[in-house]
């Protein structure tokens, strides 16, 4: 999804009326058809000179009578998948030159960026499709307004010879359309055809019989490889999550077209649009009760995605049993497909097909591979609609490697994320490059992966980061790793990252209030936090309260054990006696008890949600992360505040009086849900609009893999809104710790630049 883009920035030169022009573009525009369209745009006006590439992005040089209408084109008009940030423009004397030439592109420093890949566009589908083209059919169509970009280029400037097109020599019909100026494919280095370019290792009909008799198929795409089935086939399903060893956390569902969505959910209006994005994301929306149950366990909502490669949509085509009629990719389609990444036992997504044959042996009964390497692995995007605007769950293909702006000029930085979704982020300038989805660093294939990335970053944007930031956690792989980095190390702690993630989007200067409420980080104090409110300024914050502590029985364990929240909950309530009745099928649940008084203790909002759904009788043990605070979720319609259901003593925010009523409606879980979402969302706002009218502030940053629940999210900011409070919910990266990159990285850059204020009073930053 595509945000609203300023007009450029353009230094203009002294002279009014020059006879040549030196124009420097900086922004995405190498591998966006950005060099044919100057090149049109000249010719138009009549104008001689050249255009070419370089490391620092566009360089273009032009005279003629129509200069001034040039440069006004060039401001307002540009390629689908261009952006321009600056024009810098600069006189020169008239050379007398004759005609307009595209150049050779120039190595040096790199200073521009390679653009995210792009889903095949109307004109390359419409060719894909026709019998008369000699694209038809073929799976790797492509145009300088299309295709992948960020997952096949290994360095920069962005030319042929530096992606994994290098090994597809140009045939003569593709050499002329790379060539003449009329084509949609001038300068378009992805070019290929059935002659000269990749093949699939399959035919698609195979692929096709292969989902239609209920197989898994393991599918190369443009970031990886997906494992596919039949989305209906209820023993497709199930079997695919025995294989992979994934029991209950959803899978993403793959439609043929937008028309085919109503068949398998309500989506609203803003979830139909962010769905038919030139990026393609997956997206969370209700779900209507017709794929298999094992596609969603336990869940309303399901993500839903549409096709984005030319292999996807002739998979649908081979599904519908080849029409020759153009219209039925306008019609709704009876077939929907579970499409989720090929990554087995939590590694990282498959993406060479040597590693597909060994990884993915078991899981997948058909591999389908291409020759076209993939030089960067990246998983589908996940986003939502939350307080009516799209949000990440996360930020991956399509969006990565496009950069953040922070608004003024900084030092380079590396950041290196936290253990549970890793990202990493380099700064150059006022930008903030955030990577793809890396994962949970808890295996040697990710931490590869992990470090793999740094280096391709780094490499690929031209930056020495002067110092690397980390999370304050001492154990964590990505501390380690900043610690033998060679550079000064700046440790952040995990929630005030949080924070500093959402202050570095919205452009915040000056103190901010923070809400970070996740699962689990470690506290400058050695303790387990996760339900904090922070005040942030600068690189400077200080804790200003927490939830109040529970026990945490069994340490990590209690995160995939949710009883034993409950438990704590109980005892928390002085209730412990409890705990054999309502755990009965614990063993554990009579003997935990005389421990608690030596468990360590967490302030988690996560924590809470776990404790809750146990009391409720929810969830006992989880799958997958959050799967308990996720279902309970699921079963809020509608958020009643209980009264008198929270305490506010001093700065510590206490909701045992709502713990203490969740047991007796075990009955009515739905009641349950919305009686503790309604409360917290008022205990929250109550406690954060204290703080707020106590230090005079009135922004609020939302940070942390809590506010990723749609009900808590929407409901906490319009509390704070009807407060005359202003809400910052994280736009630009996820919530969770997806995002918590760019927070240290932006608190890295403070420190070093010197930038923070002077943190006078009333405002209680550190």
């Amino acid at each position: 999804m595509r945000s609203a883009e300023a007009p450029p920035a353009i230094a203009r030169p002294p002279a009014l009326t020059p006879s040549r022009l030196r124009i420097r573009v900086r922004g995405a525009v190498q591998g966006v058809g950005f060099r044919p369209f100057v090149y049109h745009l000249a010719t138009a006006h009549d104008l001689s000179g050249f255009v070419l590439n370089d490391g620092d992005g566009v360089l273009v040089e032009v005279e003629g009578r129509k200069l001034d209408a040039f440069v006004t084109a060039l401001k307002h008009r540009r390629p689908p998948l261009a952006r321009i940030d600056t024009l810098d423009l600069s006189t020169l004397p008239a050379k007398g030159s004759r005609g307009f030439a595209i150049r050779e592109s120039l190595s040096g420093a790199a200073r521009t960026r390679v653009i995210p890949d792009a889903a095949t566009c109307d004109a390359c589908l419409e060719e894909l499709f026709d019998p008369t083209s000699r694209f038809h059919l073929y799976p790797f169509v492509t145009c300088t307004h299309c295709g992948p970009r960020f997952s096949i280029t290994r360095r920069l400037p962005y030319d042929r010879a530096q992606t994994a097109m290098a090994g597809f020599p140009l045939c003569e019909a593709c050499a002329r359309d790379y060539a003449a100026v009329s084509s949609r494919r001038f300068h378009a280095e992805t070019i290929a055809c059935p002659v000269c370019g990749p093949r699939l290792s399959h035919p698609i009909e195979a692929v096709a019989a292969a989902v239609k008799t209920g197989r898994i198929v393991a599918l190369k795409g443009i970031g990886g490889f997906h494992l596919i089935c039949d989305a209906f086939n209820e023993a497709a399903v199930a079997e695919l999550r025995r294989r992979k060893a994934r029991e209950e956390k959803p899978f993403a569902v793959m439609v043929a077209n937008d028309a085919s969505v109503d068949s398998i959910a309500a989506p609203a209006d803003d979830e139909y649009a962010l769905l038919s994005a030139g990026e393609r994301p997956i997206v969370l929306m209700r779900g209507r009760q017709a794929l298999a149950p094992s596609v969603a366990p336990g869940l309303t909502r399901i993500g839903v995605m549409l096709p984005y490669a030319p292999v996807h949509h002739l998979l649908f085509h081979a599904l519908a049993g080849h029409p020759a009629d153009p219209g039925w990719q306008r019609r709704p389609q009876p077939f929907a497909l579970v499409a989720t990444s090929a990554n087995p036992g939590g590694e990282p997504l498959v993406i060479d097909d040597d590693d597909a044959a060994v990884r993915l042996d078991g899981i997948a009964d058909l591999i389908v591979t291409h020759d076209r390497p993939i030089v960067t692995r990246a998983d589908d995007s996940v986003m939502a609609v939350i307080d009516g605007a799209p949000a990440y769950l996360r930020r991956s293909r399509g969006f990565v490697p496009a950069p953040i702006d922070l608004g003024e000029d900084g030092p380079a930085t590396l950041a290196v994320g936290a253990h549970l979704k890793a990202t990493i982020t380099v700064t150059r300038g006022r930008e903030a490059f955030v990577s793809q989805h890396v994962g949970d660093l808890d295996n040697a294939a990710t931490i590869r992966f992990h470090q793999e990335t740094v280096r391709h970053f780094i490499d690929i944007l031209d930056v020495r980061p002067e110092a690397v930031a980390c999370d304050l956690h001492p154990d964590f792989h990505s501390t380690r790793f900043a610690e033998a980095s060679g550079l000064p190390v700046i440790a952040v702690q995990h929630h005030a990252a949080h924070i500093a993630a959402v202050a570095a989007e919205h452009g915040v200067r000056g103190p901010v209030l923070g809400l970070a409420l996740d699962g689990h980080g470690a506290g400058d104090d050695g303790g387990a936090w996760g339900g904090e409110l922070i005040c942030l300024d600068g690189s400077r914050w200080r804790r200003l309260g927490h939830l109040l502590p529970l026990a945490l029985p069994g340490g990590d364990r209690a995160t995939r054990q949710p009883w034993r929240m409950g438990i704590a909950a109980l005892a928390a309530l002085g209730r412990i006696e409890e705990a054999a009745r309502l755990f009965p099928d614990v063993p554990l649940a009579p003997r935990l008890p005389p421990t608690l008084a030596n468990a360590p203790t967490t302030t988690s909002a996560g924590r809470l949600f776990d404790a809750a759904a146990a009391l409720l009788g929810l969830r006992t043990r989880v799958d997958y992360e959050g799967q308990a605070a996720i279902e309970l979720e699921a079963l809020a319609d509608n958020p009643e505040a209980l009264p008198g259901g929270f305490r506010v003593e001093g700065d510590v925010l206490d909701f045992r009086p709502l713990l203490a009523v969740l047991p007796s409606l075990r009955h009515d879980p739905s009641a349950g849900a919305d009686l503790f979402h309604g409360t917290l969302i008022a205990g929250l706002a109550a406690w954060t609009a204290a703080a707020a009218s106590r230090f005079g502030l009135t922004q609020v940053a939302f940070g942390g893999g809590c506010f990723m629940n749609r009900v808590l999210a929407e409901g906490l900011a319009g509390a704070l809104r009807a407060r005359g409070l202003v809400p910052l919910l994280p736009r630009a990266v996820p919530a969770n710790d997806g995002g918590l990159s760019l927070g240290q990285a932006h608190v890295a850059r403070m420190r070093l630049a010197g930038k923070d204020s002077s943190c006078a009073s009333p405002y209680p930053c550190a």
